[in-house]
């Protein structure tokens, strides 16, 4: 009976600083979490849709599957891309992922 009392006491006796400290660990897990996996999750999407608002027409690109080209035509949601002579496939533009330097297609 007396111990009982003790924890009652003890609960009533904790302040507000009690129950923060508590949810510190959590809190610090979320801060770390969003540092090390969605920060830079949203940067790397930002950089891919620069990288597409700027393709242009002769930009040579490589697909998400590997295809090397030259850009053809460009259009809002689709680009065409010749990737050998009078073969000119269309893609969706969130399809591309490199933009490569100018000549790279020649050396290959």
């Amino acid at each position: 009976m007396l111990i009982s009392n003790a924890y009652a006491q003890t609960a009533a006796a904790a302040g507000p600083m009690d129950s923060i400290m508590q949810f510190l660990p959590i809190i610090l897990m979320f801060v770390v979490l969003y540092f090390l996996m969605v920060r830079p999750q949203m940067k790397k999407a930002k950089e891919h849709k620069a990288l597409l608002d700027a393709l242009s027409k002769g930009d040579e690109v490589v697909t998400q599957g590997g295809l090397a080209g030259r850009i053809t035509k460009v259009g809002d949601d689709f680009v065409s891309i010749s990737i050998a002579e009078n073969v000119e496939i269309q893609m969706q533009k969130p399809a591309i992922s490199l933009v490569l330097p100018k000549g790279t297609l020649k050396n290959l």
